[in-house]
């Protein structure tokens, strides 16, 4: 017993060294990147797995149409990644192979198709997700997904912290014995304060009046609770904005609650939570294959769909008829993130008339249904007519 017992706690204590080198890191972090200043920004292109190289590459050539004249001057330049792929993955037996983590730190902002994580029965070894890795290699501390459905009165913003909670080691547990396995949750006063500064900077800089917390603090009273704590301190630099907070597990009742939704805008999340409630969110916008994501660090940023790679359609060979939009909602934000605004909102307005209002074509993911390139087309055209 004694020596199950020290085996698990010198791996805890490892961890624990593990993350307090983290917490120095981060101390010595500086300003967010400011893409004015930059003589050229680098976006970079990764297509992933499954569909993802399909949409991401409908992504690419819509975004190249709106950069047009940006990228003929030298001030935006398209960097494609090749081996940030599944199989590449399994060969090197890496979340993220070095020949692409390299190309990755060439960039400024990346635009990224959805990665397979391999999972018990599949065909490859037990690399870790390459989101995970991602964000913890480049430090995309912010996961940001908006959620508008103006007729239902939904207009959500959700700021989901990326790199800690309970995924931040979740490749990292400890098998104790055959009969006890235990993981870990993390919560650093560095970690918590950026994300919550992001979110009321966010609430401050876009008129909302609102921040809400969400946690489980009633019952992860360490974890949840420093990041609860920390949170509210954090509001007292904003006082213009009201803060409430909610537990997750009625937070999710209360998004379906249509009077009660009306009033959430800004929401805060350790990472799980944030990842089970955006989903959630989604689906009011017609599903995960609508809504964008974006990753934000203070010197790289990811933008990218939040569904899978969806492998079954490529085998069926569909993969054509995939739906673009969710890549494509990723677009407008990394256009609004690098500072093309105008941009930006000519895309969100065409895809707002292509998806809810004209609807001359529909994606079904079958034949039934438009290609992902022409709906590409028909929202390039819908630009071009404004």
């Amino acid at each position: 017993m004694d020596n199950i017992v020290k085996s698990a706690a010198d791996k805890f204590a490892l961890l624990i060294e593990e993350q307090l080198k983290r917490v120095e890191k981060m101390k010595q972090e500086k300003d967010f990147i400011d893409y004015k200043e930059l003589d050229t920004i680098v976006i970079g292109i990764c297509g992933g797995d499954g569909i993802g190289p399909r949409i991401t590459g409908e992504a690419q050539r819509v975004l190249q149409f709106l950069l047009k004249e940006e990228e003929a001057k030298g001030k935006i330049k398209f960097n494609v990644i090749e081996d940030l792929t599944i199989e590449k993955r399994a060969e090197v037996g890496k979340a993220i192979p070095d020949s692409a983590l390299a190309e990755l730190k060439k960039c400024h902002v990346i635009l990224k198709g959805p990665t397979t994580t391999p999972r018990a029965g599949d065909p490859w070894p037990n690399v870790e997700s390459a989101n995970v890795a991602m964000r913890k290699e480049l430090d995309l501390f912010a996961n940001v997904r908006p959620v508008k459905v103006p007729e239902k009165g939904i207009d959500w913003t959700f700021f989901r912290e990326n790199t800690e909670g309970s995924y931040a080691v979740g490749s990292k547990g400890v098998h104790v014995n055959d009969d006890l396995a235990i993981d870990f949750c993390v919560t650093t006063t560095e970690g918590t304060e950026r994300i919550a500064r992001a979110a009321f900077e966010y609430a401050k800089n876009n008129g909302k009046k609102r921040v809400t917390i969400v946690t489980k603090a009633n019952v992860v009273k360490t974890t949840d609770g420093k990041f609860l704590k920390l949170c509210y301190d954090m509001a007292k630099e904003y006082p213009g904005i009201e803060v409430d907070d909610w537990y997750i597990d009625i937070m999710t009742a209360k998004l379906v609650d249509e009077k009660r939704r009306q009033q959430f805008q800004v929401l805060i999340l350790p990472n799980l939570y944030g990842d089970i409630l955006t989903d959630e969110a989604a689906e009011f916008q017609g599903g995960v294959g609508t809504a964008g994501s974006a990753n934000l660090g203070k010197r790289y940023s990811m933008f990218e769909a939040i569904h899978g790679s969806a492998p079954r359609m490529v085998t069926e060979g569909r993969d054509i008829y995939a739906d673009p939009c969710s890549m494509l909602r990723a677009t407008v934000m990394l256009l609004d993130h690098i500072g093309y605004q105008a941009e930006a909102k000519k895309l969100e307005r065409a895809l707002d008339i292509c998806m809810y209002e004209e609807k001359k074509l529909a994606i079904t993911g079958r034949d039934t249904g438009a290609t992902c390139a022409e709906f590409a087309d028909y929202v390039m055209d819908t630009i071009s007519k404004m």
